[in-house]
């Protein structure tokens, strides 16, 4: 007899190869103590939205942040615990509907693979409070080539 497998089983057997965990078990850890917070004290601190994305490692819809068309000169901070995280300097429109970024601020960020779509990711959290922030991809501008594709809702804009 022939064993179907479904999505669930194929991450599951992934999650066995490859050592990767559920995204609701594998959000980051926070670099700081003083932001490593309770699940309950994340909900309470954060919108529904900014929630599913920062601590379950969600994914908003395209074209549905503000922060897409900002372009005043300012600061991109974690909407989790306001750690800076780009300058307007590096934003630039990537057309994918999501804010882009081609470069961090130092220590800003920290990166690790994820296989939650099969291929490997890299994604990237704020390293203060460990807040899923986006995806980095190799077709951004240069001088970097990188494009740091961010979720809006896990972003706080402040213009200088």
């Amino acid at each position: 007899m022939v064993a179907l497998m479904t999505r669930r089983g194929l991450l599951a057997a992934l999650t066995a190869l490859f050592g990767v965990t559920p995204a609701a078990e594998a959000a980051a850890k926070a670099a700081d103590p003083a932001w490593s917070l309770s699940d309950a004290q994340w909900k309470q601190r954060l919108s529904p939205a900014a929630y599913q994305v920062l601590r379950r490692e969600g994914t908003e819809r395209p074209f549905s942040s503000a922060l897409n068309a900002e372009k005043r000169p300012g600061t991109y901070h974690c909407a989790g615990c306001d750690l800076p995280l780009f300058s307007s300097k590096a934003k630039f429109d990537s057309g994918t509907g999501w804010p882009s970024f081609w470069q961090p601020l130092p220590k800003g960020i920290t990166t690790k693979i994820d296989f939650k779509l099969i291929v490997p990711r890299t994604e990237y959290h704020c390293t203060r409070c460990g807040g899923h922030q986006g995806h980095v991809f190799n077709d951004g501008p240069r001088p970097t080539g990188k494009r740091y594709c961010n979720n809006g809702v896990a972003l706080t804009f402040k213009p200088t």
